[in-house]
């Protein structure tokens, strides 16, 4: 920044004249800074008025009496508990599809499959994967498929894609080594 646009610079900032402004960045070898502290100290320029500022919020005494806690206990109990029955309704009333040349071998509830990967995840999560390579397709149905199910559902179909591309090409090494 050369000497004019600082000179600007600090007229604007601290409301002087242009001489005023020279002057100071002058007596301060053109430090914006040190010319605004110099500024301040010749009283052209006020400081900021004193302030202060802090995190802490006041502390705000509340007054409840227990029926009034026992009450919102029991309602964010009663609300947990109609949140709970409405997510087990939704995997009770939708499901989860296996099929096998477009014929459905076995449909279990959404709610079932979670039971199945939270205690036997080391079991089903191997078996699903292995299905794929046995032409199982997989895919969730029922009233309340949305569009992240219908994604969920396409993510399905690209692995069972994947695993036929990979099995074709494991086919085809092993034809090769045959013919040679």
């Amino acid at each position: 920044m050369d000497n004019f646009e600082k000179v600007e610079k600090l007229r604007e900032h601290a409301n002087v004249t242009y001489e005023e402004a020279k002057q100071a960045l002058e007596n301060s070898n053109w430090d914006i800074l040190d010319a605004m502290i110099y500024l301040e100290q010749s009283g052209k320029v006020h400081g900021p008025e004193q302030s202060s500022y802090t995190t802490q919020t006041e502390k705000v005494k509340i007054e409840l009496d227990d029926k009034e806690c026992n009450s919102s206990f029991s309602d964010n109990l009663k609300r947990f508990g109609r949140w709970c029955q409405r997510v087990l309704e939704k995997g009770n009333n939708n499901s989860f599809c296996v099929e096998r040349d477009n014929n459905e071998i076995f449909r279990i509830p959404i709610t079932l499959l979670v039971v199945f990967l939270l205690f036997a995840f080391w079991v089903v999560v191997p078996l699903l994967v292995v299905g794929l390579f046995f032409n199982m397709r997989y895919q969730f149905a029922g009233p309340d498929v949305r569009s992240v199910d219908i994604d969920l559902n396409k993510a399905m179909d690209s692995a069972a894609e994947a695993a036929e591309n990979i099995k074709n090409e494991f086919g085809n090494a092993a034809k090769e080594e045959d013919n040679e």
